[in-house]
């Protein structure tokens, strides 16, 4: 039997994003809104928070939470490049992170575990 979004996922989280998630819905956001402006701002960690908490199926909330991996590789690459205009070196270690944040939201769509050498880095 497969494992849920929750089973999956929720382990990668530290307990204050969901606890923050949580007052804010009880307080009337929208938590499905707020899951997919994080992703766009590419912040996974805090749209994982909000999925955590939403009676949508599993299918929806790993293709959040993947967007919100890709996305945040995308501005990780802008931000790369701005800096090697700025300082006219590379930052591999950036680009690093990024190629793995790619990987990450692969996994993720394949409704597979992140394996723990993998696991993003809470923030």
């Amino acid at each position: 039997m497969s494992q849920t979004f929750e089973e999956q996922y929720a382990p990668m989280l530290k307990e204050v994003f969901i606890t923050r998630a949580r007052q804010q819905v009880q307080q009337g956001a929208d938590g499905l809104a707020l899951a997919r402006d994080y992703a766009e701002h590419g912040k996974p960690d805090f749209a994982l928070a909000f999925l955590l908490l939403l009676d949508i199926p599993d299918d929806e909330k790993r293709e959040t939470l993947a967007h919100a991996y890709e996305r945040r590789a995308r501005l990780s690459d802008e931000k790369a490049q701005q800096l090697d205009k700025q300082f006219h070196r590379s930052f591999p270690l950036i680009k690093l992170g990024a190629q793995n944040d790619r990987k990450l939201a692969s996994v993720i769509r394949g409704g597979q575990n992140i394996p723990p050498a993998k696991a993003p880095p809470v923030n």
